[in-house]
């Protein structure tokens, strides 16, 4: 598998020539205000089909050629991109069989991105032709240092061609309809198949509750969005064998697990957008972080921020622009937690479109006497000092599960709440572990446990293969787990264990759940730790220990008294459940007093909430988000950013970012 491998940190953009090919003082220009900014890297062509093949197999690489030679004779590199996200209009046209057809059977319209069907032979067959050609043509040029195919992939298609291919996904997954029909419990409503051709997509035109099918089917969007992926990448695997492949992914985004996807890429690429300039940048920034890591960890290597914004974007309910201080401040938050570029969308604002008013790094004005502009040149020069960075990797000593299908599966479930809020719960206990100062890296539950001293699993709902299992050993092995209500409940086909929650993390836990209690918006219990009373809302786990200690207990309702926070002492090591969706204080009070037991050891004692701290390499980095001065103690060390001198107690201003050199 090639690597990406830069001999800098990348700068640069999502750049778009073809938009601007009838103004060629335009794109020398471009080559100017790149190297004005500090740029060293830029994505080229990735929705340019109509400009590449403007009509069927007639290629117009020409005007690509000469924008690649540009950018190499002024020190520029590309990742070229494949132009498979939006198809040109001829093809819709001519082949409506590629575009996609919708859950209520009827074919889309051509228009938009990612309107394709992704089975279709038809487009596969063009994608592969378009990819060879563009792979024989460049492969070889210099400028070229790695594949950016396609766009963000996402959405799903219900063609008879995709319904055929989900029916052999399932022969294959389970081998008989027997083995279908046990694991999606079709008893139940009598929803028994009894001929493979029965089965099809879920719609609102048929069957919506059938959670197995539910399952199955977002598993297969996967699957199958993988294979198209696989089969998208041969030809540039073929005739480039050492350019790595990467795709963008997207924030939390929940239509593909990304885990299984990321298998098919050399290397991960991430397209990262917070709200910043809101109520709260300090809970903004814990969740930009948690992408970033989870990036990071697709892949266990470093990975490109392959689309941000300089200023602001024009999709989100309310277009902030960045105040002074939080380009440089986010860019480089990127890059503490693994990333080895800083990337743009786009490079210049469009004339004309839906993303016309999105920030670029050139505006219409089409010169560099702008803040943004300003701000830019900033991170490339903040990018040059840290130089050197690149291919290193923050070293956790704490894992965090975050599991796509454990995530689907809960959101299908229906009771005992409608919003359990997963998401919510996952990034509280994220942000409470980052507050204390530590490298956090976000796994899913198939992954191994190697090497992490705590492991924490919000909700962790379905128990995938083994993975309780190896949950146990590592506890037995002395590692220290962390569980929350709403834990264990089903296997990996949404079916209840028998014989009690937590299913097969009961010996681990050392606890037996025997029901579950929902508090409506607004209501709250509230946890009593010994004299001290935490509120608490949503879920609250009722349980009995087992072999485990009772450490804190509920205080309302005709279950006061009961276990609530638990910790069971196995071999080794220790398991803690939280039977309830805790406030804040209490995840700050309860990890501190976990992380002293498991022996994790900070990167900064006694860090502000809101300050985000990694280290990368010989370089700790140390970021305000809180919206106002702090003061945090550093080791001593030069400044990467400035050059100065620091150790012991340093201000760190708003908006403030040091890269300390230890």
């Amino acid at each position: 598998m090639p690597e990406l491998k830069l001999p800098f940190l990348g700068h640069g953009g999502d750049y778009n020539p073809d938009q601007w090919r009838d103004r060629p003082d335009i794109l020398a220009e471009d080559i100017r205000l790149m190297k004005l900014a500090g740029c060293n890297l830029m994505s080229v062509g990735i929705f340019a089909w109509a400009a590449l093949e403007p009509e069927e197999g007639v290629y117009d690489f020409d005007w690509l050629q000469g924008v690649l030679d540009s950018l190499h004779a002024a020190g520029i590199s590309a990742f070229l991109a494949t132009p498979s996200g939006a198809r040109p209009a001829w093809m819709s046209q001519k082949y409506p069989q590629v575009l996609r057809v919708r859950p209520d059977g009827l074919r889309n319209l051509h228009g938009e991105r990612h309107n394709h069907c992704f089975t279709s032979p038809v487009y596969r067959g063009f994608v592969n032709r378009m990819n060879a050609a563009l792979a024989r043509r460049f492969g070889s040029h210099p400028a070229v240092v790695g594949w950016h195919i396609s766009n963000e992939y996402g959405g799903e298609c219900h063609c008879e061609k995709c319904q055929q291919a989900f029916r052999e996904y399932l022969k294959a997954r389970y081998g008989t309809l027997k083995a279908l029909n046990n694991a999606w419990w079709t008893g139940f409503w009598s929803k028994t198949y009894t001929d493979w051709s029965q089965l099809h997509s879920p719609t609102p035109l048929g069957e919506t509750g059938l959670h197995g099918l539910n399952l199955a089917w977002r598993r297969f969007v996967t699957h199958q969005t993988a294979d198209f992926i696989r089969a998208e990448a041969e030809p540039l695997r073929a005739l480039t064998p050492d350019l790595p492949v990467t795709t963008n992914l997207m924030e939390l985004f929940d239509g593909l697990d990304y885990f299984e996807l990321s298998k098919e890429l050399d290397f991960a690429s991430y397209d990262s957008y917070p709200r910043w300039g809101g109520p709260d940048d300090a809970k903004t920034a814990a969740a930009a972080a948690f992408n970033y890591d989870l990036m990071r960890c697709l892949k266990q290597k470093p990975f490109a921020l392959m689309e941000s914004t300089p200023s602001q974007v024009n999709w989100q309910p309310v277009c902030k622009l960045k105040k002074p201080g939080m380009h440089l401040l986010s860019s480089l938050q990127a890059v503490a937690h693994g990333a080895d570029t800083v990337q743009y969308f786009q490079w210049r604002k469009s004339r004309g479109g839906s993303e016309k008013f999105h920030g670029a790094v050139v505006g219409h004005s089409g010169h560099e006497h702008t803040r943004v502009f300003r701000d830019v040149q900033a991170v490339g020069a903040a990018l040059e000092r840290l130089n050197g960075l690149q291919g290193d990797m923050p070293v956790a000593e704490v894992a965090l599960l975050y599991d796509l299908p454990n995530r689907w599966a809960l959101d299908d479930c229906q009771g005992p709440r409608r919003e359990k809020h997963y998401m919510d719960v996952v990034l509280e206990h994220y942000r409470a572990l980052k507050d204390k100062g530590v490298d956090v890296d976000v796994i899913d539950q198939m992954r191994g446990f190697d090497g992490y001293k705590l492991i924490v699993a919000p909700m962790l709902y379905m128990l995938r293969p083994s993975a309780a299992q190896r949950l146990t050993e590592f506890v037995k092995n002395g590692g220290t787990l962390v569980c929350t209500a709403m834990t264990g409940r089903v296997d990996e086909d949404d079916l209840c264990f028998l014989g009690g929650f937590p299913g097969p993390l009961r010996e681990a836990l050392g606890i037996w759940c025997e029901d579950i209690d929902a508090l409506y918006d607004g209501e709250e219990n509230a946890i009593d730790m010994g004299g001290k009373a935490y509120p608490c809302i949503e879920l609250c786990d009722l349980i009995h220990a087992e072999t485990a200690r009772v450490l804190g207990t509920y205080e309302k309702d005709f279950y006061a008294g009961e276990p609530c926070v638990t910790r069971n002492d196995l071999g080794g090591g220790a398991a803690w459940y939280i039977a309830t969706r805790p406030c804040l204080e209490f995840l700050d009070d309860f990890y501190k007093v976990v992380f002293s037991r498991a022996g994790v050891v900070p990167l900064i004692e006694n860090l502000p909430s809101g300050v985000d701290v990694c280290r990368r390499g010989d370089t700790l980095f140390a970021m305000n988000f809180t919206g106002k001065p702090v003061e945090i103690t550093l080791p001593e060390g030069t400044n990467a950013l400035t050059g100065e001198k620091l150790g012991g107690a340093t201000a760190l201003p708003v908006n403030g970012v040091m890269a300390v050199r230890v």
